[in-house]
């Protein structure tokens, strides 16, 4: 038998507090220690508290993982170490503060909106680049100008057309006239001056050292650029609006009249390189010239076959020649680089003669044949050989080593095709030439490229026209190329709908530049050479942050709109870009 065992007696502590210690110790107990029922019901709201935790949890953060990858819910997660940083705050966006008008709520809404309104009420030039003959900025020291800036005394005119050398500027006023600035005109002017007066001037083309402008009457006036020179040279006599009464000319000029002319015939466009120039007459007939004073085309440029100085026609050397084996072709559109000339006709075909070395007359260079004399179709249907496609050039354009061609190529049916798409047309951009400066745009720094390359960036584009209700293709409204550099206008849909603010909504057109920028011709404000088509900074960066603050916008160039001027005249005009020699222009023309 085991002995007892005595249970102490709790004699250390008074009896009320021993009392007090075993009821605490009890009633612990009994909160600890449940009855079947109530213990399930305890551990019931436990379970349903944890899930509504985890399901919170689980919300939140897959609403975070929607913001942070821009909208797109993610099937795979990934586990990351917890960050031990003090996590920011969230940040609200701030409402967008109301314009006191409507035009104010139009100008916040839209950045597009306020460039075209200050386009219209501020017209002018604005310029960038090489600024070593003092050209884009007539009045200043500075080497180069990094971004487009205003030429003042172009502040408030309106320009039917400009041309810009690295050393010397033309360009024609409102009424017509022939203004000139730059070190080559004078070294002593440092603003535009007119020099060639009354003539009606409509356009300009321009040689390494004269100046050829075509009238609204279809006649084509050559002087030098040097004020020395025009003063020096022989003066024209001129017919006064006083009957049988005449005047010697102020300045040295010339009277260029292609021969063999119809009676309702007349010049209807020009095109100008470093040495020679073409004319295009209203009947499609196409003549050539030699442009320069001190050279005499010699790399096939002008498109006679053997013309040279030495077996040249007897006359003046700057004579036009008439392109025999171009007769028949109604020729619509032309352009020169430097030393070659690019032409299309009506139906869409396009010929090219002149300097081939880096291939930039559409067909591969050959040591052989470095020259091409005589125009040669280029062969447009090897481009979209296997596509089923019908391609009409409907634009060229020509600058430097350069050549660019606009092509709207058809669906047809074929033997391979699927009927599907049939007559549908894509826009398509194509450039041939030297690519070492990025003037192919094709993302890539080639150094001869004779089959013309597309531009993807400016091809197969397509958008919905809101006005017939129907997707349409994006062509180009023009291209501009200098000696080393570009810059295309988008033939967008300028007006939509799509914004409600009450009124009229301004929309301009998407305007993009590549190529050589070490003079900072692209306007970029960088150096670098851009073989891609991209976008630049508003004009009127100062006006834009006024309004909206620091958000960035890209350069909307404004299409042609009748608008009524500060002056109150009413007149049809639109936002012009004309790359030159190393420098670039932007401005208001009618």
């Amino acid at each position: 038998m085991l002995p007892k065992t005595s249970v102490p007696k709790l004699t250390s502590l008074p009896t009320a507090r021993a009392a007090s210690t075993r009821a605490s110790m009890q009633s612990r107990y009994n909160t600890r220690v449940l009855s079947a029922p109530a213990y399930a019901a305890k551990r019931q709201q436990h379970f349903v508290r944890s899930l509504a935790v985890i399901t919170a949890a689980a919300g939140v953060a897959t609403v975070s993982q929607y913001y942070l990858n821009d909208g797109r819910l993610l099937n795979t997660a990934y586990a990351e170490a917890p960050s031990t940083a003090e996590q920011p705050d969230i940040q609200f966006e701030k409402p967008r503060k109301r314009g006191a008008t409507k035009e104010e709520n139009r100008d916040l809404v839209s950045s597009q909106h306020l460039q075209v309104r200050r386009s219209w009420e501020n017209p002018g030039v604005y310029a960038c680049g090489s600024n070593a003959g003092k050209v884009v900025a007539p009045d200043s020291d500075a080497s180069y100008i990094k971004t487009p800036r205003r030429i003042k005394f172009f502040d408030g005119k309106l320009l039917r057309d400009i041309k810009l050398d690295s050393n010397f500027g033309a360009a024609i006023d409102e009424q017509g006239n022939l203004l000139q600035w730059g070190v080559d005109y004078s070294k002593e002017t440092t603003q535009p001056t007119v020099t060639l007066k009354g003539k009606n001037l409509i356009s300009l083309a321009i040689s390494k050292d004269r100046i050829m402008g075509l009238s609204s009457s279809g006649k084509v006036y050559s002087l030098p650029v040097s004020a020395a020179d025009q003063a020096a040279g022989t003066k024209p006599s001129e017919s006064s609006w006083i009957p049988f009464w005449s005047s010697t000319s102020p300045i040295s000029y010339r009277t260029i009249t292609p021969s063999d002319m119809s009676y309702s015939e007349k010049v209807s466009t020009i095109a100008g390189g470093q040495e020679h120039a073409l004319l295009l007459t209203s009947k499609g007939r196409l003549f050539s010239m030699a442009s320069a004073t001190d050279a005499f085309p010699t790399r096939g440029q002008l498109g006679v076959p053997g013309l040279s100085w030495d077996n040249k026609p007897t006359g003046p050397y700057y004579q036009p020649h008439e392109l025999t084996t171009l007769r028949g072709f109604n020729i619509a559109k032309i352009a020169c680089g430097d030393y070659h000339s690019i032409v299309a006709d009506t139906d869409g075909r396009v010929f090219s003669f002149g300097n081939n070395t880096s291939g930039q007359l559409g067909f591969d260079y050959n040591t052989e044949s470095a020259v091409v004399d005589t125009p040669a179709l280029l062969p447009l249907q090897k481009l979209y050989a296997g596509s089923s496609q019908t391609p009409v050039v409907t634009s060229v354009a020509a600058g430097g080593a350069n050549s660019y061609l606009t092509v709207d190529a058809t669906k047809i049916a074929s033997r391979n095709s699927d009927g599907r798409h049939i007559g549908r047309v894509t826009a398509d951009t194509f450039a041939c030439g030297a690519g070492i400066y990025g003037s192919l745009g094709n993302s890539r720094w080639t150094h001869v490229q004779g089959t013309p390359t597309k531009i993807p960036a400016l091809s197969s584009l397509f958008e919905y026209d809101e006005t017939n209700n129907t997707v349409i293709p994006i062509r180009l409204a023009s291209i501009s190329a200098g000696n080393k550099h570009v810059a295309a206008v988008m033939n967008n849909v300028a007006h939509t709908g799509a914004l409600n603010t009450d009124g009229e909504t301004y929309w301009g057109r998407d305007i993009v530049f590549w190529g050589g920028n070490e003079h900072y011709q692209l306007g970029t404000g960088k150096r670098n050479n851009v073989n891609t088509p991209t976008y630049i900074q508003p004009l009127d960066q100062v006006a834009e942050r006024k309004v909206r603050g620091k958000e960035e916008h890209r350069f909307q160039i404004t299409p042609r709109s009748t608008v009524r001027l500060a002056d109150g005249r009413k007149v049809s005009m639109e936002q012009r870009v004309e790359c030159g020699r190393d420098c670039t222009a932007i401005y208001s023309g009618v």
